[in-house]
């Protein structure tokens, strides 16, 4: 049967089986780029870059590269069911790989992947495949590329004379009816393209930290031993439990240091944190200078002061319970026993 495809609305995507030869410069390997190629399933308006890999880093960014191409955001995404896009194939309710569905939701597009062993579903961008082969590829054969970007240009410059090549039996072109036919019913573009993030799940230490990729971030204490959603880009770390989230950090590729933030803690480590080996050293001089010299001791005995704290820190809560006379009294007789 024959597919109807209505203005703006699908946009076919799939890799090319033929790939783009690089030349490393450095060591004269040759490294074999994929081939990304995308089609409007009206005006056949076509888009095609390489990147290195299908990796759903690259997949996403092409997607991101090809909507910026085009200046709007086609309703609905019909890939293959490669593993970049879908986790799991079903005819029913195929499981979207969650990076996919969440730059989908950003550019506010849906994703009805092509079914498995229906050819038809996806005849538009194979045969888009054959076209960029053929026009493209074979044109650039015997050209010699040593970088990503050089390849991406020159297959940019047969692109467009692709896509404003006049058709043999239609009037206009590609980029005309685009123009015309699909560019008007789209979505517009968000105003920032969509950064890629990762997933992961993780629980949540006794010390109310995650860790990702050597580093910890804190979590609010109330779910430890919970396990939670982390979302990570370059720049930024959120966390998620039952679907809101519950931590936002900047991101950190410093091993083995932990990012808190005091709202995180438990109340008495907020009040533990809040002291310092200075404010400590003030507090009890205010209570009197024996007060003051038993501090000093117990943190100069230790390698670090902070390894003194819990300590200073139970001669504090004395001071709650008698007299600030008492107590000094008290220092006085420690610091005469030494």
């Amino acid at each position: 049967m024959r597919q109807e495809h209505h203005a703006g609305e699908k946009f076919f995507v799939d890799y090319s089986g033929q790939t783009v030869p690089i030349v490393d410069t450095s060591t004269g390997e040759i490294r074999a780029a994929q081939l990304f190629v995308g089609v409007m399933g009206n005006s056949n308006q076509t888009y095609v870059e390489a990147t290195w890999t299908q990796s759903l880093a690259d997949w996403t960014g092409s997607h991101a590269r090809a909507f910026a191409f085009l200046g709007a955001v086609p309703h609905c995404l019909v890939p293959d069911n490669l593993l970049s896009a879908i986790n799991k194939t079903c005819r029913y309710e195929p499981d979207v790989n969650p990076t996919y569905a969440e730059l989908a939701d950003h550019y506010g597009t849906a994703i009805v992947p092509a079914r498995v062993r229906h050819p038809k579903d996806k005849a538009k961008v194979e045969g888009g495949v054959l076209i960029a082969q053929r026009f493209i590829l074979a044109s650039l054969r015997n050209r010699t590329f040593f970088s990503l970007a050089e390849a991406n240009a020159a297959i940019r410059e047969r692109l467009v004379l692709l896509n404003n090549r006049p058709f043999r039996k239609l009037p206009g072109c590609r980029q005309s009816r685009f123009e015309e036919i699909d560019l008007p019913a789209m979505l517009t573009l968000p105003a920032t393209p969509y950064e890629y993030a990762q997933w992961k799940k993780a629980r949540v230490h006794i010390d109310y930290h995650i860790e990702l990729e050597g580093h910890f971030y804190s979590i609010p204490h109330r779910l430890v031993k919970e396990q939670v959603d982390v979302r990570y880009t370059e720049t930024t770390v959120e966390c998620l439990s039952r679907g809101n989230r519950v931590a936002s950090h900047a991101r950190s590729f410093i091993k083995g240091r932990h990012t808190t933030i005091q709202e995180h803690m438990p109340k008495a480590h907020q009040e533990f944190a809040a002291w310092t080996a200075g404010r400590i050293i003030s507090w009890a001089a205010q209570n009197g200078p024996a007060t003051a010299q038993v501090v000093e001791n117990i943190m100069s005995r230790k390698v670090y002061p902070e390894h003194g704290f819990r300590s200073c820190m139970g001669i504090i809560s004395l001071a709650k319970r008698y007299t600030k006379e008492r107590l000094e009294a008290a220092c006085e007789r420690a610091v005469t026993i030494g």
